[in-house]
């Protein structure tokens, strides 16, 4: 009878599969057919109290960032296609103004950069676009964008109502503009925007400048709407959006902390849901759950919201010196997308999920009258319902994060887990629950490659300067942004002070001392040419103090501190008023008392030789003497090496083992800053795998160089392979099927099958197949995917059943039947049981 048993419901539930699949396909179809048609269609966007209305349509709209500085342009199409398939229907991209007019006067689209080009990519892909023109944008980007020519505008104040900075700021949001008009790229135009955003968060800083806050958010309004685009404008976190600017939403839960539209007439917009939290140097990992992020982005469109945008959906990679102060190279890893453009499940499954459930309640959200009924402090429902019809949709909800519960609905008690909302789309079947993880997980691995290890390394240390090489140009130290101007994160600061027999300790166990206090972020000091430590703030405090013991001699003191920035700042008011590099620097511990070397007079030099000299390329490579790396290096040196292209076809990644702070160049390209000594307070560095795009290789030979500001050892460092070919599945006989097992056909919702179970679905990457089963088990299994354990129930006969399933296989769907699993042979009968899978797939 089990046997029997499985083998109809394994037929059943293929046949539900290949009807959402065939269902699927059709939509597919029918998409790809109107984005065909649609995609060059010239679109009126307008907005009432209740959404957008694109071309007299209303649209529930699933949005996701996506930045193009932050990947190659030979990964646009694959994270386009992915974020499509994922349910988004609008890609998000902010306008980076620094990487456009580094220069003054100077507006480039550089190929890389090249956002005309992406947008016509989405647009092929059948997407809209919200653009996100700025100028300040703050996205974690070196100077929130803003080019640092502009801090030297005379009497400039960024970001207020203040004429030098409104004029270079209308100049270039005009430049942008006329670029995008030129390749007709709005949405009256055939193109694919359908919003526009000026400003970023403004009330943040607004009261800074009290009256001139309110008249410069009054002007950007004004400026933004002048330029005539033809789409809604926006403003997030603006409360006081001036007509006809729409004010949006960014945050974790806008459906219970957004107050609303500053007017009735405009709709609900959510700009920024965090999938995770960003990451600076010093953190430990953060997270933020699928399931989390489903429940807000549920909790909203029942409360009237139309649209939600993913920040980030794919975050990418910070290359060369494009972060902001302190902010890792790898940025919002933990999206949907991770860093490498690969679905981080279940969170990105888990969100198509909810998209998908949200879309068979689209008529009854849109046409449908909201009553919302409070049942207790944690439990509520909402319905849309239109009288005398059968369109009706509900969301219930238990906002209790501890304790389940059973909510009764209309005659029907329904299972709610703790923190959850369950979708109704008929006001009777629930086909999603955002606690619920229906679809499939996954974990990231990291293989050593076979090809690209033969590593022989070389090193060229910079030389430390005196006053010789570096003479005196300044009484006190120069403020170091000022010095830099962004062309680099370095700058010597030399000087030297003369010493007499009487000034120097008489004793052997006292040594006089160097004591610096910076402003940020780090610096490298030496004395008569010899490393005597480093030291660093953080992103919270930039400023620090240096204080290292030092040997003097009789003479001249020769002292060099090479000063460091990571990142300008791209947050707060008065941004043109940050300073950073050494302050104040004393010799203490002197027999003649403590010296003040502030004004001492100083030397000054933008940047290191092998920086100037561009070593990191193979052409500048040979213009320096190296020599072999045997063990540690002293600080400042340069190492490189040759290796050969990994092989396959995954994403790859160097782990920097051994090393301490620095940058990273693969070819001649920067994939940005390392920093493996600044520890969290787990004890173990922020990132150390760092991304190199494929783009950046070489048909087959290659060359890396690496500049190390601290004494480190690259014997250890590796170029590893990419995969999620670790792929699983946890679901418990209370889990609803999966979402795809019903649809709206001719406007009636319905389900796919008469018999539909819990399913556990599989489906491996870049269509591989499932050469294992790694981990099978029916009962009361633990942990997460790559480390689940077995619990005290287990039905042995699972493997065998996941195997006949799934091996040999491209996706598998595993019902979970009771009776098969156990064999009438139930241990546990009392226990409601969780059937957990883990594969491995293999080319």
């Amino acid at each position: 009878m089990s046997i029997l048993k499985v083998l109809l419901i394994t037929i059943i539930v293929s046949l539900v599969i290949s009807a959402s699949s065939a269902h699927d396909e059709d939509n597919k179809k029918m998409t790809s057919e109107s984005d065909d048609n649609d995609k060059d269609k010239k679109k009126t966007v307008t907005y009432d109290g209740r959404s957008l209305i694109i071309n007299g349509r209303r649209e529930l709209l699933f949005s996701g960032s996506i930045h193009y500085p932050r990947s190659t342009p030979e990964m646009w199409a694959d994270i386009l296609e992915k974020a499509k398939h994922g349910g988004i229907k609008v890609v998000q991209t902010y306008i980076f103004w620094n990487i456009h007019e580094p220069e003054k006067g100077k507006f480039s689209i550089e190929p890389q950069y090249d956002y005309i080009k992406f947008m016509k990519l989405v647009q092929k892909k059948g997407m809209y676009v919200t653009l996100r023109v700025g100028p300040f944008i703050q996205a974690e980007w070196n100077h929130g964008g803003l080019p640092y020519w502009l801090r030297e505008i005379p009497d400039i104040i960024f970001r207020s109502n203040n004429e030098p900075f409104k004029k270079h700021m209308k100049e270039y949001v005009s430049t942008v503009v006329k670029t995008l008009k030129e390749a007709k790229l709005f949405g009256p135009q055939g193109g694919p925007i359908i919003l526009a955003q000026i400003e970023n968060e403004y009330n943040h800083i607004q009261r800074a400048f009290r009256e001139e806050g309110d008249n410069y958010v009054q002007w950007a309004a004004k400026m933004a709407v002048s330029l005539d685009v033809g789409v809604p404008w926006i403003m997030c976190k603006q409360r006081d959006a001036p007509d006809p600017v729409i004010n949006a939403c960014n945050g974790r839960h806008c459906g219970d902390t957004f107050a609303g539209p500053n007017k009735p007439y405009k709709p609900s917009l959510w700009t920024e849901n965090w999938t995770v939290q960003y990451r600076v140097f010093g953190d430990p990992p953060s997270r933020r759950s699928a399931e989390d992020i489903a429940f807000s982005v549920a909790r909203f469109f029942s409360k009237n919201g139309s649209l939600v945008n993913y920040y980030m959906y794919h975050g990418g990679t910070n290359f060369g010196r494009t972060s902001s102060a302190f902010t890792t190279t790898q940025y919002y890893d933990e999206a949907p997308l991770d860093e490498y453009g690969m679905q981080r499940e279940p969170k990105w499954s888990h969100l198509r999920d909810v998209h998908k459930a949200l879309s068979l309640c689209k008529k009854a959200l849109f046409n449908g009258e909201s009553t919302v009924t409070k049942l207790s402090q944690h439990h509520e429902t909402i319905v849309f319902e239109k009288p005398g019809s059968d369109l009706c949709a509900a969301f219930l909800t238990n906002n209790h994060t501890l304790t389940p519960a059973t909510i009764k609905f209309r005659g029907t008690d329904y299972y709610m887990p703790p923190r959850s909302i369950s979708i109704l789309p008929d006001c009777k079947t629930v086909v999603f629950n955002t606690q619920f993880i229906a679809s499939q997980h996954n974990s990231r691995n990291f293989k050593r490659s076979m090809a690209a290890n033969n590593h022989k390394w070389e090193v060229y240390s910079e030389n430390i300067p005196t006053t010789k090489q570096i003479p005196t140009n300044e009484k006190i130290p120069t403020e170091l942004y000022s010095l830099l101007k962004d062309t680099s994160d370095y700058a010597w600061y030399t000087t030297s002070v003369e010493l007499g027999p009487e000034d120097l300790p008489k004793k052997n166990d006292i040594s006089p001392v160097l004591r610096i206090m910076s402003l940020g972020h780090s610096l490298v000091a030496f004395v008569n040419g010899e490393f005597i430590g480093s030291n660093h703030g953080s992103h919270e405090e930039k400023s620090f103090e240096f204080q290292k013991p030092v040997t003097l001699k009789v003479g001249v003191n020769q002292i060099a501190i090479l000063a460091c920035t990571v990142g300008l700042p791209d947050s707060g008011a008065y941004m043109e008023h940050r300073f950073a590099g050494p302050k104040s620097i004393f010799i203490l511990g002197l027999n003649s008392g403590k010296i003040d070397l502030a004004s001492n007079g100083w030397g000054h030099k933008v940047g290191i030789k092998g920086e100037e000299l561009g070593i990191f390329t193979e052409e500048g490579s040979k213009k320096v003497q190296w020599k072999e790396a045997k063990g540690s290096g002293p600080a400042l040196s340069w190492y490189k090496t040759n290796f050969e292209t990994p092989e396959g076809t995954d994403p790859v990644a160097i782990r920097m083992t051994g090393m301490g702070k620095g940058m990273i160049w693969i070819n001649g390209k920067s994939i940005g800053r390392h920093w493996m000594s600044y520890l969290s307070p787990l004890g173990m560095p922020t990132q150390s795998e760092y991304h190199i795009p494929r783009a950046f290789f070489n048909p087959k030979d290659n060359l890396i160089v690496v500049f190390e500001e601290e004494i480190a050892n690259p014997e250890k460092v590796e170029i590893l392979t990419v995969d999620r070919d670790t792929i699983c599945s946890f679901i418990t006989e209370n889990h609803p099927p999966n979402v795809k097992s019903w649809a709206v056909k001719s406007e009636k919702f319905q389900a796919l099958s008469n018999n539909l179970v819990p399913t556990a679905t599989l489906k491996c990457p870049n269509r591989r197949t499932i050469k294992a089963v790694e981990f099978a088990s029916f009962g009361d299994p633990a942990g997460v995917c790559g480390a689940y354990t077995l619990g005290k129930c287990n039905a042995p006969s699972t493997k065998q059943i996941v195997e006949k399933h799934c091996l040999g296989k491209q996706s598998c769907n595993v019902p979970i039947d009771k009776d098969a699993f156990t064999k009438g042979q139930d241990a546990c009968r009392n226990m409601v049981k969780t059937l957990a899978i883990q594969v491995k797939c293999e080319a």
